[in-house]
């Protein structure tokens, strides 16, 4: 009986939350002009769906990002707050329902005889023992249960900030390592220029003592052999600062030798296409955005919750059990002791506490929408800087080897001029100097697209769809978008309300 009242007061409680909405785009509802797409890649598989092993190709890097997901002290972080969020949500919900306790006490007592009716000292003693309720709070206004939907709330922006923060991770990892390929690359072209020009200055050396060049064109082929041995070590001051950083990142020992990371792989079977959809599937496919939209009801919550603290509060506390002034008297007929103690509060003055309150909980609803908008934005951004550079630098890639191509020419042409008595050595000297910094930029060039790829799957949530979530007690989260059944916070006036992706109905 008393389940079944506890129950039906239960169903009827209100809410004072207001309804939420999912607010408008703040973006355009297609992707920039200069951000075009490639036949090829508007067939090619979404990134949400794309699993992360299935998106890069290299074992080796794949390996990498594998030690990294387990040993990361960042990632470590973010699992040990989700739990702490977990954790609170579970403190929050308890108090829906009552604490339940059972207890035991003897107490004896001396009365002296001024203060006994009879004038004479005597000594008393009780015992009892029973089930206690401590203060329960009937929420009938929805307080508690704003307040355990915030939790909730909040619980799963901090699992989907951890998720952000593993595609975040996987990018930081492939970037760093499409670095140090770079600097490999780099370094081997400084180094057989080194070398080559190690040789001429061998030749010039010899010339020069025979009488048959000047001292000012072995001085310049010097000068051409120490600025390349400058480069070699300033390339390799720069590796060793990203192999560093990537030992950070993986959060083991590594080996991140040129053989250990590989230098040999083709750009093109590095990555797969990418088909970005609508920017509106940003909204389902970033977990940062899952996460703003997740703090965006949380403060909805935490209003309705602020409303309700104008009402009146009424608690229950009671006992159940027995009682006796002799221990063996504790179970006899008739020992039977219990109290009831329901109590209500109205607040009357709490000089401006509750009001302040309530426009400290709408003020931070306007900085969640505002944050949610601002977290969309800077998505549509994050796309379309990354379909414009890989537009824009595969071009770039293309013009840069064929000017390669012209400039070995040149420097080959120059030389035979020069060996031929045609030509100064230093129009040599200039095409070598040309030829050094175009392969240099080249290297570099193409590094930065296949960095702009790296990019652009991080942008569209690259696996955000089957990157595992953590289990909400209450509410499963899962790795296709679901709607969440709106809470009793939102169905008041929410009818057609969405709700963030990546969530089962939840259970209240």
């Amino acid at each position: 009986m008393i389940a079944a009242l506890v129950t039906t007061l239960l169903g009827g409680c209100l809410s004072m939350a207001p309804p939420y909405e999912r607010p408008a785009l703040p973006v355009a509802g297609v992707w920039p002009a200069d951000a075009s797409m490639s036949p090829a890649a508007t067939a090619a598989q979404p990134a949400s769906g794309l699993d992360w092993r299935e998106y890069f190709a290299e074992p080796r890097l794949r390996g990498l990002i594998e030690t990294a997901l387990v040993n990361n002290r960042d990632l470590r972080v973010a699992l040990a707050r989700v739990e702490q969020a977990r954790a609170v949500y579970g403190i929050q919900r308890a108090d829906l329902l009552p604490s339940l306790g059972a207890g035991a006490n003897q107490t004896r007592q001396r009365l002296p005889g001024d203060l006994s009716l009879t004038g004479s000292p005597y000594i008393s003693s009780q015992y009892q023992v029973g089930l206690g309720m401590s203060t329960w709070e009937l929420d009938f206004w929805g307080r508690i249960r704003n307040l355990k939907d915030a939790a909730l709330d909040d619980y799963l922006a901090s699992d989907a900030s951890r998720r952000a923060l593993t595609l975040s991770l996987i990018s930081q990892i492939a970037q760093t390592w499409l670095s140090l390929r770079e600097f490999d690359e780099r370094i081997a072209l400084a180094q057989q220029t080194v070398d080559s020009r190690a040789e001429s200055l061998r030749i010039f050396t010899r010339r020069e003592q025979v009488g048959s060049t000047s001292k000012l064109d072995l001085t310049e082929v010097t000068t051409l052999w120490q600025q390349a041995r400058a480069l070699v070590a300033q390339l390799q001051q720069q590796r060793a600062a990203q192999a560093h950083a990537l030992q950070v990142l993986v959060g083991a020992p590594i080996d991140t030798s040129p053989v250990a990371l590989g230098t040999t792989v083709d750009d093109d079977r590095l990555m797969r296409d990418l088909a970005p959809a609508l920017p509106s599937s940003l909204l389902e496919d970033r977990p940062d955005i899952i996460a703003a939209e997740y703090q965006l009801r949380a403060a909805h919550a935490n209003i309705g919750a602020a409303r309700a603290a104008f009402f009146p509060q009424i608690t229950l506390t009671g006992s159940v059990g027995t009682a006796s002034s002799a221990l063996d008297g504790l179970f006899k007929a008739g020992s039977a002791a219990w109290t009831f103690a329901p109590s209500l509060s109205v607040p009357i003055f709490q000089g401006g506490r509750l009001a302040n309150n309530l426009d400290l909980a709408e003020a931070q609803r306007v900085e969640s929408v505002a944050n949610y908008e601002k977290t969309i934005q800077g998505a549509f951004r994050d796309v379309a800087d990354a379909l414009s550079a890989r537009r824009w630098l595969a071009d770039q890639v293309t013009i840069l080897q064929a000017t390669q191509d012209a400039q070995a020419e040149r420097a080959r042409l120059a030389k035979l001029r020069y060996d031929h008595g045609a030509a100064a050595f230093l129009e040599v000297l200039d095409a070598q100097r040309d030829l050094l910094a175009i392969e240099q930029q080249t290297v570099q060039t193409r590094r930065a697209l296949l960095s702009a790829r790296v990019s652009l799957y991080t942008a569209l949530g690259g696996g955000s769809r089957r990157l595992p979530a953590a289990d909400a007690p209450g509410r499963a989260i899962g790795h296709t978008p679901r709607v969440v059944a709106p809470s009793p916070a939102s169905a008041a006036g929410a009818s057609g309300a969405t709700s963030p992706a990546n969530a089962a109905p939840s259970v209240h």
